[in-house]
């Protein structure tokens, strides 16, 4: 429920007010932003302000599933996450991604971690193998990446 509420509040946010459509400016392009007069400082400042409260919104979601506070309850997660956005699309070098594609990289994550966990596959294995799901997105992502490039070149 709190996944499908983040997904349709970060889709509008993105997509239909100029708050959103700033902030993926400045991510493909900050200084064509800065040129057509937008604050990119401030926007940039609004952005870390709104992370730092979906950080501490997601802290207390995992304290309250855990029953307990730890700062070491989320070690480990930077790695799902990154992999998550990089198998829904997103490009590593900016500008590109969308919201709904960072989801299904995260669903598609999601069944992976379950599929090992049924098949009884060692925690310590399944590090390894998210890295190395991980390293073959990024190849394929730097791939596209290079076509796009040669194709524009033409």
């Amino acid at each position: 429920m709190i996944a499908a509420f983040a997904l349709v509040t970060g889709y509008i946010l993105f997509n239909r007010t100029r708050f959103g459509i700033y902030v993926t400016g400045i991510g493909s392009n900050e200084e064509a932003v800065r040129r057509n007069g937008v604050d990119t400082n401030g926007v940039k400042m609004k952005v870390y302000v709104f992370s730092g409260l979906l950080a501490a919104t997601a802290g207390m979601i995992t304290s309250a599933r855990l029953a307990s506070g730890s700062s070491y309850s989320g070690i480990g997660f930077e790695l799902d996450v990154i992999s998550a956005v990089v198998l829904g699309g997103t490009n590593l070098f900016g500008g590109d991604g969308t919201l709904l594609g960072a989801f299904l990289g995260t669903i598609i994550l999601a069944v992976i971690g379950n599929g090992l966990i049924l098949l009884q596959v060692s925690p310590f294995y399944e590090q390894i193998i998210k890295g190395v799901i991980l390293v073959i997105a990024i190849i394929v992502n730097r791939g596209a990446l290079l076509r796009a490039f040669r194709h524009s070149q033409l």
